[in-house]
């Protein structure tokens, strides 16, 4: 497992799930922040009590001001001074993935080994949508067929919260004004528009009976706005990187 990465999982009203997600993680030595959304229950003693860092949040916030919180923290730390001052910072990707239950924390290996084996800024959990309920998955095969259309480019799965991305493309979302799910959609905006490898693999999705609190319907028109943004995303980026040549 390689020493430079750090998982990152946010978290609201989680606690009967995170202490699974946590252990499991920690047992395979990587290093652990729990990003606790303005919960209500006691996800942060829980994350906590399973061996994971723990940044809190409150209100709630969503899960793109969270990550980014995360990102922030992570970013700015750096190994002890030597002689010479500050140390190199720590961390050289930041693995996510919910702390809901639905991402198999045995698989984070195997998205680690896909950012070492081709380098890419950005490592996407492609889910099997076989296993997923009838109406989420045609919602969520029409916005992807519409987000590829966005972006100019053959997008999977643009909605897996499950993935990996170098400090560099993390320092880049930074900016991003998206504060919920729309975060996630928008950093494949940034790195499609910014030249940046991309890269998939296949996980499993454990669907439980727990009730989503994802509206199907409603989330697809959301995502239709975003993925109108994140057109616009991506234009810009490309500007914005021929600007800087």
């Amino acid at each position: 497992m390689s020493s430079g990465v750090l998982a990152i999982v946010p978290a609201h009203n989680e606690e009967p799930r995170i202490v699974a997600v946590v252990k499991a993680l920690v047992a395979q030595g990587l290093p652990v922040v729990v990003v606790d959304d303005g919960s209500t229950d006691d996800t942060e003693a829980a994350a906590r009590a399973a061996g994971a860092r723990v940044l809190s949040l409150t209100p709630n916030r969503g899960k793109g001001a969270a990550l980014k919180a995360a990102f922030r923290c992570a970013l700015d730390e750096t190994a002890p001074a030597g002689p010479g001052g500050s140390g190199p910072p720590i961390w050289e990707a930041f693995l996510t993935l919910d702390g809901d239950g639905q991402h198999d924390p045995s698989e984070a290996p195997r998205v680690i080994r896909a950012w070492e084996s081709t380098g890419a800024d950005l490592v996407v959990g492609a889910r099997d949508y076989k296993g997923m309920p009838p109406v989420r998955r045609f919602t969520n095969s029409v916005s992807r067929l519409l987000f590829s259309w966005a972006v100019g480019e053959r997008v999977p799965d643009n909605q897996s919260g499950y993935r990996l991305r170098t400090r560099r493309l993390a320092e880049a979302t930074l900016a991003s004004p998206e504060e919920g799910f729309a975060f996630e959609v928008e950093e494949i905006a940034i790195c499609v528009g910014r030249g940046y490898d991309l890269a998939w693999v296949p996980i499993k999705t454990v669907y439980g009976t727990e009730v989503s609190d994802i509206k199907p319907w409603s989330h697809f028109l959301g995502f239709m706005r975003v993925t109108w943004r994140a057109r616009r995303r991506v234009r810009q980026e490309r500007l914005n990187v021929l600007g800087n040549v």
